[in-house]
Order: structure tokens, then sequence, then C-alpha cells
């Protein structure tokens, strides 16, 4: 007996031209239910088109792309979805608690009004009109519909553009709680502390094709093993960096840093050959790296 849980996403060779662009090609992922999954993507890469198949906004040019085992735009489907986009155009006019309810009302089991104004940190501006808003404030009322009809999955796009550092940290702890409730969370992010301190699940798009697909930590190993920076008192010529075993090299003013998976062996050549280093910093490769690496020095997310 297969006891795989159904799918909660899925697309299934899925390819998507735009006149003579050909945006996806021949894409297939599945997302089981429960955690976060981030799907990242330099500007172009095929992403934000991907997760728009996924939410029935755009139709396939071939393949199929499935939302609870049904098609995207089903109204079965949508009462089970929540989808935060980084462009939500709502009435300027209304009042935050007004919007909530409006929005409440679409769904056969919504959430109380307290405890979306509670999760998104908006009780003190339940009373204020839409328009009167900070843009951090908007944002926190967009994650307030999305969670108006207590989803099963949730699309969040951009999520915390506009975000101080606490309300950002605050914004975290009611994704990891949403998905401690075995929800699932579909995430694309230009943020990639974001993406590593939520995601259990990375999926990585470039020029159209999924070319990563794994854990944080399995995405990381794609780079060399430590990520190195220190003052240099003097520069040497850019060929003296070509034999040593690194990779990533960057120099601005007398800083350098580089990626490498023998970082003792690289610094005993500038020591032997007399360099003064100050400043030295040897930590592992992050997600940054990583990234960068896959798509090819790549130096944007969004899109």
């Amino acid at each position: 007996m297969d006891l795989t849980p159904p799918s909660v996403v899925e697309l299934r060779g899925v390819s998507k031209r735009y006149a003579s662009v050909q945006a996806l090609r021949d894409i297939s992922v599945a997302v089981e239910p429960g955690g976060v999954v981030a799907f990242l993507g330099p500007n172009g890469a095929g992403k934000s088109t991907s997760i728009a198949m996924m939410l029935g906004l755009r139709q396939p040019t071939q393949g199929q792309a499935l939302l609870f085992g049904r098609p995207p735009r089903s109204p079965e489907a949508r009462s089970r979805t929540g989808v935060m986009l980084q462009e939500s155009g709502v009435p300027a006019m209304l009042k935050v608690r007004e919007l909530i309810d409006l929005f409440r009302s679409y769904y056969p089991r919504p959430l109380d009004t307290a405890e979306l104004l509670e999760r998104s940190g908006l009780a003190e501006q339940a009373g204020k009109r839409i328009g009167s808003l900070s843009g951090g404030q908007k944002q926190r009322v967009y994650f307030a519909l999305s969670l108006a009809g207590d989803p099963e999955v949730m699309f969040l796009d951009e999520p915390t553009t506009g975000l101080d550092v606490e309300a950002r940290r605050h914004f975290w702890q009611q994704i990891r709680d949403f998905a401690a409730r075995g929800r699932t969370i579909i995430l694309t992010t230009h943020n990639l502390e974001e993406a590593d301190a939520l995601a259990r699940r990375i999926v990585v798009i470039d020029h159209g094709r999924i070319i990563a697909d794994g854990t944080p930590a399995a995405i990381k190993a794609h780079t060399a093993g430590k990520q190195v920076s220190f003052q240099l008192n003097r520069l040497p010529d850019r060929g003296f960096f070509d034999v040593l075993p690194l990779s990533g090299l960057s120099i601005v003013d007398h800083e350098v840093r580089f990626l490498s998976a023998q970082p003792e062996a690289a610094l005993q050549a500038l020591f032997t050959a007399g360099y003064e280093l100050a400043d030295l910093e040897v930590v592992p490769a992050g997600l940054e790296e990583a990234f960068l690496a896959l798509t090819s020095g790549a130096d944007e997310v969004a899109g």
C-alpha cells in the first residue's frame, strides 16, 4: 500500500512560452503537506511564472498544474488556499477590521477576526483606514488576508518587504507556528537569510529549469567549504590568487573575499609570501554563496 501523502501542489512536465521567450522548460515538482518550501531564482529565471501556474493565474503551454489534485482555479482548491502577493489592490478607504471581515466572508471556515489581528500584529491598527497605513503595516494586512480562510497552503511572495527587524522576526514566528499545525507554505523571497531560517526544502530555478532541489544543508553543499575574508596591507598581482585553491574571488580596496575547500593552504601561501592579514574571518559558506554558485553569479534573487 502506498502511504505517501498526496501532493498539495504539483507541476507535471510544465512548459510556458511567451511569444519567442521560453519561460519554463519541462518543469516537474511536487510539494507534500507540511512545512515551508522556498522557491528561489534570479530575475527572469521562471520562478514567478512557476508560482503563477500553481495558482492558476497563468496556463501552461504544455503540461499540467494541480492544487490539491484539482485544477488550481477550481473553487474547491481556492477555498483551501491563501495568497500574499507583492502587489495587492485593496480599497484604501476601508478600515483594517472591515477589510479582514470582508475577506473572511469568502471562506467556509474562516479564522476569527481577533485572531487574525493578533497574528498579523494589527490589533492597534484595526480601526485605521488602509490608505493611512505605512508600507510595513500594509504588508501585515496582506498577511492577515492570506490567513483569513485558515488555509491548508499559503503562497507568500516577498512577504517581509518593508518590515523592520522586529516585525520580520514576528512574521517568521507566525510562519513557523502555521507550519507546526501541519500546513504548507510556498515561499518566494529575495532574502536568503529568510529562506535559510524558514525553509525545510529549497527549490532553485534558473533559465526555466529546476537546477537544485533539497534541504538548505544540501543546497549549501554545492559551494566550496569555507568563506574567507580579510584585509591586506598591500595587494599582490591578481595572478597570485589564480594558482591558489579558491573560487569566487572578490577584491574591493584592500578587502579580499573568496570561497575555498582548503582555506588553510590558501592562507599559508599568503603568509609565506610575507603578506600581513587583518580582520581575518573564516566561516562556513552560506546559502547566498551556494545560490550564486548555482546560478553562475546571478546577483539578484527576486523575479
